[in-house]
């Protein structure tokens, strides 16, 4: 297993090793003493997994209080994932990295607590997979707007379709509710 730091502190995008043949492959999704070893905290207590259908957009989304770092992957198809640092007083407070992830090239992406997390697919279809520190609570989730231009997050879908609650989410600065940087 290969994990590298984007240019965000903190999230980790991981190349899993992968067994394969001409019979199929095999991946380790998890395993808490390697994943420990490369930074990505062992303790997850919920797993999630969404289909998405082409051009769909989810996010960017973030739980406060009980900020969730989350190990993502795609099992099928493909997406453009998202990570933005919503930390306040962080020197890449409101910057953003994106990764494709897609069930050919097996990554996975540690987004830890006190970042806000998007994807869209580009893709047919996608199922995305991913494990949670904490569990979801809905009264404490908040969206931010998926094309704020003060993020200016480059997607690779002009016109994504979006939940009515992503599409009328606040801009970054209009979002009350942010996690400090000494408590994430």
């Amino acid at each position: 297993m290969r994990t590298t730091e984007t240019v965000l502190p903190g999230v980790l995008l991981v190349e899993p090793d992968v067994l394969g043949d001409e019979r199929g492959f095999f991946q380790e999704i998890w395993n808490r003493e390697k994943y420990a070893e490369a930074g990505i905290p062992g303790t997850f207590v919920q797993d999630n997994m969404s289909r998405s259908s082409q051009g769909v957009g989810r996010g960017l989304h973030y739980q406060e209080p009980g900020a969730q770092g989350k190990l993502v992957q795609v099992i099928a198809g493909a997406v453009f994932d998202v990570a933005v640092d919503i930390r306040r007083g962080s020197e890449t407070f409101g910057r953003w990295v994106g990764e494709v992830l897609s069930a050919e090239n097996h990554r996975q992406l540690w987004v830890p607590p006190g970042f806000a997390h998007g994807f869209c697919v580009v893709s047919d279809t996608a199922d995305f997979f991913y494990k949670c520190t904490t569990p979801y609570r809905p009264m404490n989730e908040h969206v931010i707007r998926f094309d704020d231009p003060d993020i200016g997050i480059d997607w690779p879908v002009d016109a994504p379709r979006l939940s009515e609650r992503d599409q009328n989410a606040p801009l970054l600065r209009d979002t009350p509710v942010l996690p400090d940087l000494v408590s994430s």
